[in-house]
């Protein structure tokens, strides 16, 4: 990557990310620059729903060595949101939801703290796959979850006190298929991805809400939702650029792909990867889009045009190989990229799974 396009990146990533906090995003004008963390204090978590081959939550030190690397020994991940120095991050399967804390050199040990916590069904590719803060936070300290249950996905809101309240319900579950993606576009519109259930034919009924792009309007318990895109795959991310366009990753039997869809509702593709290379979490800007793989074990950069939108030059690799399979993807405020391991979903290492601060392209990735 020329250091040409490696400061248009790392300046552009930097201007859009008042906008963009990861795989879970919420519109900032109400705050600014980050809403801050969520501050409740919830009572010992339940045991969460896991499967019998599980791996249990490490208890042994769990320092890496990386400097990037902010958060260790998790569960397998799923949605991250930055809050500027730190950042909220999911465990799939076990429904909790954790605020990493900055490694501090004097005590390289420093645990995540326990947020929140919701029961999920986390078998396969289901459990809490995504969250966003309400877009008045601050205020009123709401969380939204896309989870699965043993009958269903669904869109369910997370308060301080008192159980979670369902905000959407009905989203087909299947053996796979099951993750879904939030994201506010504005302070009354929540978009949601939904996958495909496993069954391809689901995405393209219009009775079915499997494989959608919905948009829910003033979210709220027992809210209706609206069909914005149909015939997507196995959902990956949605991510707005805070401008004019939201991007969306998928994954299909032939190509995994990435679209764009308008403020006039019209979706397009912008790329495909034949070879399907695992998408999953993205980051937005004018005239950049990140895109988190886990096949392929790196993060995408691809470079819209910011005015047509087209991706006329192949998106580069960065930290390939250097942290396994990546998952969740959010936008720091200084340019830098959030970003999720999801190894325990296949072969771990010791540090397993990871929450890592991705250097823009012209400051390097730190040492191998």
């Amino acid at each position: 990557m020329s250091l040409v396009v490696a400061g248009r990146i790392a300046l552009s990533l930097a201007l859009g990310s008042v906008l963009l906090v990861g795989c879970a995003r919420f519109d900032d004008s109400a705050s600014s620059p980050f809403t801050p963390e969520p501050t409740f204090n919830p009572a010992e978590p339940k045991s969460p729903q896991q499967n019998p081959s599980q791996r249990p939550r490490p208890t042994g030190p769990c320092i890496d060595p990386d400097p990037n690397v902010i958060t260790t020994c998790l569960d397998s991940t799923a949605g991250i949101i930055s809050l500027g120095e730190d950042a909220l991050v999911t465990e799939r399967r076990t429904g909790r939801i954790y605020k990493t804390v900055a490694v501090d050199p004097s005590d390289p040990q420093s645990p995540p703290i326990l947020v929140g916590q919701v029961d999920v069904d986390g078998s396969g590719d289901g459990g809490i796959s995504d969250i966003a803060l309400s877009p008045t936070y601050r205020e009123d300290g709401l969380i939204y979850a896309y989870i699965t249950t043993g009958s269903d996905n669904r869109v369910v809101r997370i308060a301080e006190n008192g159980p979670p309240k369902t905000i959407l319900t009905g989203i087909p579950k299947g053996s796979v298929g099951n993750h879904g993606a939030l994201e506010f576009i504005s302070p009354t519109e929540l978009l949601v991805l939904t996958g495909d259930a496993g069954n391809p034919g689901l995405a393209s009924a219009p009775s079915s809400l499997a494989g959608k792009v919905l948009r829910i309007n003033s979210p709220s318990p027992g809210a209706n939702a609206e069909v914005v895109a149909s015939g997507l795959g196995t959902a990956g991310d949605l991510c707005d650029d805070g401008k004019d366009s939201v991007w969306i990753t998928d994954r299909t039997p032939t190509e995994d792909r990435l679209q764009r869809l308008g403020r006039d509702g019209s979706i397009t593709t912008a790329w495909t990867w034949p070879d399907r290379p695992g998408v999953g979490g993205c980051a937005a800007g004018p005239d950049v889009v990140a895109i988190a793989m886990s096949g392929a074990k790196a993060l995408a950069i691809a470079n819209p045009d910011a005015n047509t939108h087209a991706i006329t030059a192949a998106p580069t690799f960065t930290v390939q190989d250097k942290y396994g399979r990546l998952g969740g993807a959010a936008a720091g405020a200084d340019g830098t990229i959030w970003a999720t391991t999801v190894n325990n979903d296949d072969n771990h290492g010791p540090f397993d799974d990871r929450v890592i601060k991705v250097p823009p392209p012209s400051q390097g990735t730190g040492p191998d």
